[in-house]
This record gives C-alpha cells, sequence and structure tokens, in this order.
C-alpha cells in the first residue's frame, strides 16, 4: 500500500496591531517671488507628486473666448524658450515624468509625477514652463483644433450632453458656470497665441500661485530645490481674483434633449447646494452616500436590483467654487441610464425614494455601512502621493484650512443618522430638483409628464 505524501503548510500570517491613522498634515511656507508651497513627506512614496494651482479661473476669461484657459493649459506642455514642444516632450519622458493640465472655474492645475531621484530635472522643467511657455502659433493652432474635434465627440454623449443642459438650466447665462468649462465651437475658434499670451500674462504669475509636493523626500534639500526651479519664476505682484457669488434657479422642471430613437434614456436631476464651508457638509456628504453612493444604496436598491432598470444610478456632491464667506457652492446630483421604455416608472420610483426617505429616514444600518465605506477605506484611498498631492491642492482652491481632510473625517464618523436624514433630505427635496433627460422625446414626454414633477420643455440636441 502507497503510503500517502503529506504537505507542509506555510503558517498563516497573523494580523499586526492597528495603528491610528489621519490625512496627512502638510508644511506650508513661501519662496521669495511669493509662491506659496505645501510640502507633506510621505516615506516610501518613491514616486513624488506636484500639483501647481494657477489664479487664472474660469470667470476671468475674456467675452466670447471661453476656453482659452484649457488651451493654455494644455500649451504649457508645448515647448518653452529652451525647447521645441517635441523636445520638451522628449525630456520629460527621459526623466520618466509625466505632466497633465487642466482648467475648472477655480483656476488651472498642473499635476507632475517624477521619481524623486529624477525630481530636480522634472520641477526644472516645470518651472520653464510656467516662467517662459513657448505658445508657438503652430502649436496653439494645433491644440485648437484637437479640441474643436473634441467637443462633436463629447455633444455625441449622453452623460456628457446631460451635463452640459443642466449647466444651462441652472445657472444665468451670464454666469460663466451656465457654459462649457472648455468652451463651444464658436469661442474655441476664435482662439489664437495672442489671446493664450495675454491671458497667461494677466493672470499667471507666482503670487497668486501655489506648489504642493508630496512624497519621500528623504535626502531631498527641498527648499534649495524649488529656490533654483521654481523660485527662479518671476512675475508682477497679484491678488487672487474676488470670488463671484453663486446665483442659480432651482425650480422643479424637466427638459429632454430630444434624440430620437434612443434605446437608453440618460438621467441627470440635480440642483446647487452648499460647499465644504458649510457646517452641513459633512452630513450631507454622508446622506447622500447612503442614498446612492454604492451598489447598496437606496437608489440601486430599488431601481437596480428590484425593477431591473438600471446598471446603476448615483447621487452626489460636487463643489464647484468655493469661498470662505459662504458664496460657493457645490452640484447636487443623481445620474444614472435607464432604458426608454422604463423611463417613466423609473423616474416615479425615484422620486418614492425621495419621497419615502423624507417621511422614514435612513436607517442606523444605512449610517454605519457609510461611515465604513468613506471613512473606513481612507488609509487605502490615499496610498500614493498623487491622492494625498490632489486632496491638498482641492484644499487650497477651495480656501479651506491644511487639516480639513483629516477633521471631515472625525465629522463623518461622529454623524448620527438623524443627521444624516436631515442633510439629504435638504439636498434632495423632490419639487427642487432640475431634471435633464437624454432620450427619445417621442417615447418618454408623455409619461413623465404624467408624474408631475414639473413643467416638461423639450430641446432639440446639437
Amino acid at each position: 500500500m502507497t503510503e500517502l505524501a503529506t504537505m507542509d503548510f506555510h503558517p498563516q500570517p497573523q494580523a499586526g496591531e492597528a495603528r491610528p491613522w489621519a490625512f496627512p498634515a502638510p508644511t506650508r511656507g513661501t519662496l521669495d517671488n511669493g509662491l506659496t508651497v505645501l510640502r507633506c513627506h510621505r516615506p516610501g512614496q518613491q514616486v513624488v507628486a506636484v500639483e501647481m494651482l494657477l489664479g487664472a479661473p474660469l470667470d476671468a476669461e475674456p467675452a466670447d473666448l471661453d476656453g482659452v484657459a484649457t488651451i493654455m493649459a494644455r500649451a504649457f506642455s508645448e515647448g518653452t524658450d529652451k525647447h521645441s514642444a517635441e523636445e520638451f516632450a522628449a525630456e520629460l519622458e527621459r526623466c520618466g515624468a509625466t505632466l497633465d493640465s487642466h482648467a475648472d472655474h477655480p483656476g488651472v492645475r498642473l499635476s507632475l509625477e517624477v521619481p524623486v531621484s529624477r525630481l530636480p530635472k522634472a520641477l526644472g522643467l516645470l518651472a520653464d514652463a510656467l516662467r517662459a511657455p513657448a505658445f508657438a502659433d503652430s502649436e496653439v493652432e494645433r491644440l485648437v483644433r484637437n479640441r474643436l474635434d473634441e467637443i462633436p465627440h463629447e455633444l455625441a454623449n449622453p452623460a456628457r450632453r446631460a451635463a452640459k443642459e443642466l449647466s444651462k438650466e441652472l445657472f444665468p447665462a451670464t454666469s460663466r458656470m451656465s457654459r462649457p468649462r472648455q468652451g463651444t465651437e464658436e469661442t474655441v475658434a476664435k482662439i489664437d497665441s495672442a489671446a493664450v499670451r495675454s491671458f497667461y500674462e494677466r493672470y499667471v504669475r507666482p503670487s497668486t500661485a501655489t506648489a504642493v509636493v508630496v512624497g519621500d523626500l528623504t535626502g531631498v534639500d527641498l527648499d534649495a530645490l524649488l529656490g533654483d526651479t521654481l523660485g527662479a519664476w518671476t512675475g508682477s505682484p497679484g491678488q487672487p481674483r474676488p470670488v463671484p457669488a453663486v446665483t442659480a434657479d432651482d425650480t422643479g422642471r424637466v427638459v429632454i434633449v430630444d434624440r430620437p430613437g434612443a434605446v437608453q434614456t440618460q438621467l441627470l436631476i440635480g440642483r446647487v447646494g452648499p460647499d465644504r464651508h458649510d457646517r452641513v457638509w459633512p452630513a450631507q456628504v454622508l446622506g447622500t452616500y447612503c442614498l446612492g453612493g454604492t451598489l447598496t444604496s437606496r437608489l440601486d436598491r430599488v431601481l437596480r436590483e428590484e425593477k431591473g432598470y438600471t446598471y446603476g444610478v448615483r447621487s452626489f456632491g460636487q463643489v464647484l467654487r468655493s469661498a470662505p464667506d459662504g458664496s460657493g457652492a457645490s452640484m447636487l446630483a443623481i445620474s444614472g441610464s435607464v432604458d426608454t421604455p422604463n423611463t417613466g416608472p423609473a423616474l416615479e420610483d425615484l422620486w418614492t425614494v425621495l419621497r419615502t426617505l423624507a417621511a422614514e429616514g435612513l436607517t442606523d444600518a444605512e449610517r454605519d455601512v457609510a461611515v465604513q465605506n468613506l471613512v473606513g477605506v481612507a488609509p487605502l484611498k490615499y496610498e500614493t502621493a498623487a491622492a494625498v498631492a490632489g486632496t491638498l491642492a482641492d484644499q487650497v482652491e477651495q480656501h479651506l484650512p491644511d487639516d480639513y481632510q483629516a477633521t471631515l473625517y472625525q465629522q463623518l464618523a461622529a454623524t448620527g443618522t438623524v443627521e444624516a436624514t436631515a442633510a439629504v433630505v435638504s439636498a434632495f427635496p423632490v419639487d427642487r430638483l432640475v431634471t435633464v433627460l437624454v432620450g427619445d422625446a417621442g417615447q418618454i414626454k408623455e409619461p413623465v409628464e404624467a408624474l408631475g414633477i414639473g413643467e416638461v420643455t423639450v430641446v432639440t440636441a446639437e
């Protein structure tokens, strides 16, 4: 009889002692040229993240030149007084760095990631881009053509088209927030290198900019390095632009962007609410997560699991522009898509969820799951230097204290079920929601009108 072979198993790993975690605190300083610097040492993070915030908000764009901030942001990596566009890209590649940029309502942001061993070279390139961008005619023309090519694709995307329409509906036509962040075909077509340079010279200077540097800075003389690179950038003194107050009309109504033959309807339901300076923000975050932040939320439980109308519906709050005096605002929204025949029933059930929430409230179990998901996973969310740098940059843009994120997690953990319920009910009142539907108006208009959730208007898709 053959003897059975035995196996030696490796000892099962045992969990170590849990260590307390808090969002990392930065050190703040200022260079001689007026540039504000936030630095955060993160041992083990060998890829350093640098976020560069420029005081060039979208509302500063000249009339009829919406999109010039976006073209400028993209043009920073298209050559300097030392390198052509091709040479600049090659130099970035040689030091293993990536440089991304975008323009939004608070301003323009450049995001650099590079191995710490190549940080001096990459910071030098970033400094050159800020100090002396080429803004060559040929490169700006190419960026404009690229942007014009992107716009039809964005309009063809139901989610992007719904977002465009919601902004147009919520904000007055005189507000920059009512128009696409990256401009329209009409405004982008007017942008040339002279317009880009004029915008740069008027709003981009170190005294109104902030650099956030996060990573393992062991052995790095960051003061000297910043002084030799970003510190060599000069510019005239300047003050940040005043933050204009946000006004919006959230009278309950429905706008259908007609797309005949569409098999799905894109939903975007929203209104304007408070920003992160408001005391209600932590409770609002918690309540909004319970409503539609995950697969186990109320909206998904009804519309996806019980009814099968959708692959998923989400609710969220997104800061648009922030100000310490309370004049800032966030977008509070519910988004998703449903099949065309069930658009009416899906909206009816969605409103039922909101009314039930107001009448019965959240449960303690829902609140506990939300806290666990929002607070418990935070250490994993901020494993990378880029994630930490991005959040610190958000805090700077939104005029928040440097310890805001750490305090927010404490507030979320301390928020009760009753507070979360009151906040989410206030965030999504059933009679103060603007509903945008991108779909086949011929099939969905009548059933939506029958719901009585507001006057229904049909517009033609571009």
